[in-house]
């Protein structure tokens, strides 16, 4: 029976965890909280990159000899197996922690197990505390190893009309610059930022995630369909980040080139299967990387991108395309959750936040669950996530 001070030391962990977000992919954000014997906190850790040590590890470093006869609790069930660290069950049980309660269970056939490892060592543990709250914390992870595909998260701005530009096209700023900086605190925490041609032809964005500090770059997607809206000098183009190119197998070769006079990253022939990424460039060589994949009804297939960027280790997406783009992910089942910024003011006319998505009747509407609702700026922050099997 967990207690209150279970409950206090495990959402501990799961604010620790939080604090990988955007820097573990491909492995998952995991937090850790060791009390010794009498109760008390003796170490704490986080996973914090990938290929750096488990949030158990760090925990067991900071408690010390205190660790032993105490207990650990960890966000996800420790791991059992040597990749390019060692199993942190083994290392748990080495330390002489007597209990262990972990949140979520472990999905990832490879890694399962720990929970099992530490009982045949003696250890007592316990599964399921605040396991709702971890889970959340872990939903891109959990997501691409259940589903072989990366959490999506589709974000917009939009006025209370549910308007994303003025009829003549104008769209800055209707949010408040209070939600433009959030926008950049969900590109620190996703692996890749999605965008569409209509939002290159009209923004020219960046997609780089600017004002904080220590931030990793995503990589900045762009899905061209016909390689005609990535022009040279547009600005995903620069070095502030990654990008790749997404445009269809049967397109021509991209129209930016290296000063060698080659399209960098593509290729003529052969094609590339569907889904198959050409290498990245190298560091120094300039230009994005080419993924050519099958055209779909709405421009590329939704699956094969997702696919794809799975293959690179994208745990996480945010879609920040425009309403086209978004009606795509919509319709082909790839959203899973839902921010729209929307701002005080009225329009009247102009594009709508969501284009066709397929729905074509009420009964059929996608209904998501409201889980926060926040005051940002001057504007109303809405999430919202889709329910399984919707």
């Amino acid at each position: 029976m967990a207690t209150a001070a279970d409950t206090d030391a495990m959402r501990r962990a799961i604010e620790l965890a939080a604090r990988g977000l955007g820097s573990t992919s491909p492995n998952p954000v995991v937090g850790c909280v060791i009390t010794d014997a009498s109760g008390h906190v003796v170490g704490e850790g986080y996973h914090e990159r990938a290929g750096g040590p488990h949030a158990e590890i760090h925990a067991l470093r900071a408690a010390g000899v205190l660790a032993r006869g105490g207990t650990a609790y960890v966000t996800l069930e420790p791991c059992n197996h040597t990749g390019r660290t060692g199993p942190c069950a083994q290392a748990l049980t080495e330390a002489g922690i007597a209990r262990v309660l972990y949140a979520v269970a472990d999905p990832n056939p490879q890694a399962t197990g720990g929970a099992d490892t530490l009982r045949a060592a003696g250890v007592e543990v316990a599964h399921g505390l605040l396991e709702d709250e971890a889970e959340a914390g872990n939903i891109a992870w959990l997501t691409s190893v259940r589903l072989g595909r990366p959490y999506v998260t589709w974000k917009y701005a939009a006025t209370l009309d549910g308007r994303i530009a003025a009829a003549d096209g104008t769209s800055r700023w209707i949010s408040s610059p209070e939600s433009r900086a959030d926008v950049h605190r969900l590109r620190a925490e996703s692996d890749a930022v999605v965008v569409g041609s209509g939002t290159m032809r009209a923004d020219d964005p960046h997609l780089a995630v600017r004002g904080i500090e220590g931030a990793t770059q995503p990589l900045r997607v762009v899905i061209d369909t016909d390689a005609a809206a990535v022009r040279a000098g547009a600005r995903v183009l620069d070095e502030a980040a990654p990008t790749l190119v997404a445009v269809a197998q049967d397109a021509a070769p991209v129209p930016y080139v290296t000063a060698a006079g080659t399209a960098h990253g593509d290729t003529a022939a052969p094609v590339p299967a569907a889904g198959e990424a050409v290498p990245s460039p190298e560091p120094d060589a300039g230009g994005p990387a080419v993924l050519r994949l099958p055209r779909a009804e709405r421009g590329l297939s939704v699956p094969a991108l997702l696919a794809a960027l799975h293959e690179r280790g994208v745990r996480s997406v945010l879609l920040e395309g425009g309403p086209t783009l978004a009606g795509s992910f919509v319709a082909a089942g790839a959203v899973d959750r839902v921010i729209g910024y929307l701002a005080p003011v009225l329009l009247g006319a102009g594009p709508a936040a969501l284009a066709d998505a397929g729905i074509t009747t009420i009964t059929g509407a996608l209904r998501l669950h409201v889980t926060h609702t926040d005051r940002i700026g001057t504007d109303l922050r809405v999430t919202a996530t889709v329910p399984k099997g919707a």
